[in-house]
């Protein structure tokens, strides 16, 4: 029996090794001793196998659109509200009648496109009450903000709003001329539940999510006011239309450290897709691929590299076409 017991007492759940020696415990799982044993992750995924997503829309309905994505542990709400900005009242705007003179920068121009990150209180164990804004937020909001204007995903004259311009009296007899009057301001609001790894993939999918859920009411110039005038039909709402769709699909670079050396496994690495938080704090070298595969062929958005040195050309090609498969299982979920 006190054999029995003494036994009992040196066994630790799996939990327990994982936090007295994360490192080793992951090289475990990559590396297994058995030749005929394939590496898996600690979390039982081999290193290119992402996790499920999941996405719901329209789930608030006080929003113009809406959507919850969930991939593992990690989980998004996103709502998109409209909101209407003047042209007298957009700073530098110049009011034209053509629309082919308006450039696609224009809602980058005028800030037509506000994204915000709130991470959760609880969301992560590093969340706690009564904290300020954390940099991974605005690192979050600052990505987004770029993506979304760099892949152009929303066009720009989905969010003007046209009315006749006011003639002179030397015009009074001629055709009315269209001018724009006004925009439509979307802010997107995205909130962390819960945060398990991989939180920029898992954000953008939230707002592409919420955009193509988006219904803007018909919006009309009302001269006599010299306001916009929205329409309270549903049947008259529009719905927002996207151009492609952009998707990031992340990859995290888990190596050997300095002191396996000695075992014999030093040098060795492994890319892991989709990785999560536990995996995240072991990596030192993160890449995203922003791609959009949605005219049949590959549109490779942007590479945002961070840290390490592992990964280069070759490795680069790998990670596009797993970053097109993950695309095709996108693309799918959303069509439902």
């Amino acid at each position: 029996m006190a054999t029995s017991d003494s036994q009992s007492t040196l066994s630790f759940p799996r939990e327990t090794f994982a936090k007295l020696s994360p490192h080793s415990y992951l090289l475990a799982h990559l590396q297994p001793s058995s030749p005929s044993s394939a590496p898996l992750r600690a979390n039982s995924r081999s290193p290119t196998q992402p996790r499920q997503p999941h996405i719901h829309t329209g789930s608030l309905t006080h929003a113009c659109g809406s959507a919850v994505v969930r991939i593992g542990d990690t989980t998004v709400v996103c709502g998109v509200r409209g909101e209407i900005l003047l042209a007298s009242d957009a700073a530098g705007y110049r009011s034209t009648s053509t629309a082919a003179s308006v450039t696609q920068s224009e809602a980058q121009a005028l800030d037509l496109l506000v994204p915000n990150v709130e991470l959760a209180t609880g969301c992560a164990p590093a969340f706690l009450p009564g904290m300020p804004p954390s940099k991974r937020a605005q690192e979050l909001v600052s990505r987004i903000y770029a993506l979304l204007h760099a892949s152009a995903v929303v066009d720009s004259e989905e969010l003007r709003i046209w009315g006749p311009r006011a003639a002179d009296e030397e015009e009074e007899n001629e055709e009315t001329v269209l001018e724009v009057k006004a925009f439509w301001t979307l802010y997107i609001d995205i909130l962390f539940i819960s945060l398990d790894g991989n939180p920029f993939d898992v954000a953008w999918a939230s707002v592409i999510g919420a955009l193509k859920d988006v219904q803007l009411p018909k919006a009309t110039w009302d001269a006599d006011s010299g306001a916009v005038v929205c329409s309270d039909s549903v049947e008259e709402a529009k719905w927002l239309s996207l151009r492609g769709l952009p998707i990031a699909v992340g990859f995290a670079v888990f190596k050997v450290n300095e002191n396996m050396a000695n075992q014999g496994v030093n040098g060795k690495r492994w890319l892991l897709m989709d990785p999560d938080s536990f995996e995240e704090d072991l990596c030192d070298e993160t890449v995203t691929v922003l791609l959009d595969c949605a005219e049949g062929k590959t549109k490779v958005l942007g590479i945002e590299k961070v840290g390490g040195t592992v990964v280069g050309r070759s490795e680069m090609r790998e990670l596009v076409t797993m970053a097109e498969t993950r695309w095709e299982q996108w693309n799918n979920l959303f069509k439902g």
